[in-house]
Parts: C-alpha cells; structure tokens; sequence
C-alpha cells in the first residue's frame, strides 16, 4: 500500500489507478492466453495416458497470479507477473511438486499371506 501511495504521490490519483487498471487488463490478457495453453498441454497428457501433475500445479498458480493481478498494488502485481512467466512457473512447479510419489498403474502393492490346509495362516512368504 505505501508504494501505491508513493507512486500516487508522484503521478497523481488519476495516473495511478489508469496505471493499476492497465496492469490489471494486461495480466488478465496473460492469464487467459497461458491458462488455455496450460489446459491443453494437459488434456494433451490425459489422452497419452499421462498424468498431468505438472499442468495441474501450473493452473494452480495461474489462478494465484490471477489473484494477485486483480489485487489493486504494484507489488502484487510484479509476484502475479512472474507467476505468468513460463519459465519461472514451471520452475516453482517443479520445486513444489513431490518426487518420486507416484505409483505406475502396472503395480499393485499388496501382501502375499498362503494359507494351510488346515485353515491356519502360514507365516512365510512364498
């Protein structure tokens, strides 16, 4: 907020909403543009069969950016601005996301238990 009053004191009240709407239209003209790019790159990866975790937590920040785009401030507009760079938002997806926490479809995880003819549970692992 002190910046906004800062930049106000030195453009003017008009000059600076002008500013903090243009920023908005521009973000927002970003956003859809990256959004759509997202969810195809995701649809893409589900009719592979892949899933789309990367894309998944990418809309997730592109929503965030949304967010802070729409946030009057020049602050919250810079942070929404770098979440609408490609580059920097794959990076912190990847940062985000976990490692090595996904099972391929072809594994079942399970326990082997043989059981006697006697009905008892047989304690070794065949």
């Amino acid at each position: 907020m002190y910046l906004l009053i800062t930049v106000g004191g030195y453009l003017g009240a008009l000059p600076t909403v002008g500013l903090v709407m243009l920023t908005a239209l521009i973000g927002v003209a970003l956003l859809r543009r990256q959004g759509l790019a997202t969810l195809m790159r995701a649809q893409d990866n589900m009719q592979r069969g892949v899933l789309p975790a990367q894309e998944m937590a990418e809309g997730i920040m592109l929503a965030v950016a949304g967010a802070l785009l729409l946030t009057p401030g020049f602050v919250t507009d810079a942070f929404g601005f770098a979440l609408l760079t490609p580059a920097f938002r794959r990076w912190l997806a990847g940062r985000v996301m976990p490692r090595g926490s996904y099972v391929s479809p072809d594994i079942i995880e399970g326990e082997v238990v043989s059981r006697r003819d006697d009905g008892r549970d047989d304690a070794r692992l065949e």
